[in-house]
């Protein structure tokens, strides 16, 4: 019967027996019309922690399903790319960092590039000054997206086909979920800001303000979901979805073309590993600032007694605040694409190296980075993570970003999706800050097909060659100081899981030189650092961390309080 049926007849109703079987729907095991926020976890087998209660749900019944943590980690990114629109991309690009039950490590460079017409200037006015406004907003912002190409670099290391991790997020996508009230407080607050920058209109505008229980839908998100799902990784990069992108960048003047698109890879990199005290930690090596930066600071404490400083003291904090000065200084000189730039990386995690950075620090009083330069070496907010564990041990850490909140606050007209504005994270002009204030030299300089330096820091940690730690945030170039200060509060404080993600948090990053504090951290301590010569910064919340920590055999999973994030197990 089902013979004679119209060819568009029969693959509607195709199309309506999948999600029919589809795991998501209403009433169904992952309901996009009713969920709820759960902050932490104890689970026996696997476990997600994510930006979004609908994401960590998906990624979890994966693996009920048969999947392991590679499976779980691409529905849970394709998912946030529908129900967490600020941050959760496609448009955008991102670093993962696994490890195998064989104890294989996996790193995986999907960062944007710098499109071909790129150049070391753009962003210069006639008299040379750096206009940051384009860098930051509208087309000429936007980078050559990885996240797609990641994505299936990273089905290579799963189990299942990926026309199933992606089926998830093209059910929400098509037929809606329930925005929280953050999320329509986050709509509202860039309505003005997508319709500046967009040439035409989308989802994300609508008559009135957007509110807590009203349903998004995303048909051209859908569409470009289900291009992929048929053709591929050519679903996004060539074809109709790529001639949406071009199409708008010529309406915007932005520069990303056909070629950049077709040509652009995921790249495969040797993930940076080192000891302390026993344990085993895993990073992404550069374009990641981040691995390196946490290497050295994690180093630069090794051989100090901070357990017994006692968390949140001024002993130890002062001592982490001197570490983190002296890393992000390095970064300012010697990161960038080891593609472009030979980064002197065996000298900056040297233990020679490091322990001289720290010859001329005193526990009494504050260093100025001033005074605290680059080391001298001879040779030459918003972006969101995940954290994945299975029963089998498989591990994942993935942070993907669009730069800004929203990116470039594009919206790629017919294909629903936001491009990013990475291309600010390039040394627009030497000494220029970028959005979160770091300061970039040659290293970062734009180049057609570079890759621009990132915070993102996505780590795992082994105990015993077991695994015991998956963790990561988004934050700007809060990432590695927020990693730092998770690491030494589980390794060095004993804390759980949850109270390493939640404790209230503080930032230094070479310049500008002040100490930024969370508004609830100790008022005693923030007192006596500024008796010892410190700018004292309050602020007020930074970061959406997610972690899983092995205790007693379980997976002890916490997702940040600090915003909708939440975890899902079994």
């Amino acid at each position: 019967m089902k013979k004679n049926l119209p060819l568009v007849a029969f693959s509607l109703l195709l199309l309506a027996n999948a999600y029919a079987q589809s795991f998501v729907g209403a009433g169904k095991i992952v309901d996009p019309f009713h969920y709820t926020i759960v902050k932490e976890g104890n689970f026996k087998n696997g476990s997600v922690a994510s930006a979004h209660p609908l994401a960590s749900l998906c990624g979890a019944e994966i693996m009920k399903q048969g999947g392991n943590a590679f499976d779980a980690a691409i529905t849970t990114q394709l998912v946030l790319a529908v129900v967490y629109p600020g941050a959760g991309n496609i448009g955008g690009g991102g670093f993962l960092v696994g490890r195998k039950t064989n104890g294989q490590t996996i790193a995986i460079d999907y960062r944007e590039e710098a499109p071909g017409k790129a150049s070391r200037d753009m962003y210069l006015d006639k008299e040379g000054k750096a206009q940051t406004n384009l860098s930051q907003s509208g087309h000429l912002a936007s980078g050559v997206p990885g996240t797609i190409a990641g994505l299936f670099a990273t089905a290579a290391y799963g189990k299942l086909p990926f026309k199933t991790l992606i089926q998830p997020a093209i059910d929400i996508a098509e037929h809606g979920f329930v925005i929280t009230e953050k999320e329509a407080n986050s709509l509202n607050a860039t309505r003005e800001s997508f319709i500046k920058n967009s040439t035409q209109t989308s989802a994300f505008i609508k008559e009135g303000k957007w509110k807590a229980g009203d349903t998004l839908v995303q048909k051209d998100l859908a569409e470009t979901l289900k291009r992929i799902r048929d053709n591929g990784q050519k679903g996004f990069y060539e074809g109709q979805t790529a001639q949406l992108i071009v199409e708008e960048m010529k309406r915007g003047n932005g520069i990303i073309g056909l070629e950049d698109l077709k040509s652009y890879k995921a790249k495969t990199r040797t993930a940076l590993q080192f000891k302390y005290k026993g344990y085993e930690i895993i990073g992404m090596p550069p374009p990641s600032s981040g691995g390196i930066i946490v290497w050295q600071m994690m180093k630069m404490i090794e051989h100090r007694p901070i357990a017994s400083y006692g968390y949140g003291s001024a002993k130890a904090v002062q001592l982490m605040v001197e570490t983190e000065r002296r890393a992000y200084a390095d970064r300012a000189e010697h990161h960038g694409d080891p593609d472009y730039y030979k980064v002197p990386l065996k000298t900056l995690v040297s233990d020679a190296y490091i322990q001289n950075r720290m010859k001329d620090y005193d526990s009494t009083k504050a260093s100025t980075s001033k005074d605290v330069v680059a080391g001298i070496i001879k040779e030459h907010d918003e972006t969101t993570h995940l954290s994945v564990m299975d029963k089998e041990g498989n591990m994942v850490a993935v942070t993907t970003t669009l730069n800004g909140g929203y990116g470039c606050r594009t919206v790629v007209g017919g294909a629903g999706f936001l491009l990013n504005n990475e291309m600010d994270d390039f040394s627009v002009k030497p000494g220029v800050p970028n959005m979160y204030g770091a300061v970039g030299g040659e290293a970062n300089a734009i180049q057609p097909g570079k890759r621009m330096l990132s915070s993102m820091t996505p780590t795992l940690v082994i105990k015993n060659n077991q695994p015991f730690i998956v963790c990561g945030t988004p934050g700007g170039t809060t990432i590695p100081t927020t990693v730092y200060q998770m690491l030494v509060d589980m390794l060095e404080f004993n804390m759980s899981a949850a109270e390493a993600v939640n404790a209230p948090r503080f930032h230094h990053q070479w310049l500008p030189d002040e100490v930024r504090f969370e508004k609830d951290f100790n008022n005693t301590t923030k007192k006596q650092l500024s008796a010892m010569g410190y700018k004292v910064v309050d602020g007020t919340y930074w970061g959406r961390a997610e972690a899983i920590k092995i205790v007693n055999k379980e997976k002890q999973v916490a997702a940040d309080k600090r915003g909708d994030d939440s975890v899902a197990g079994y």
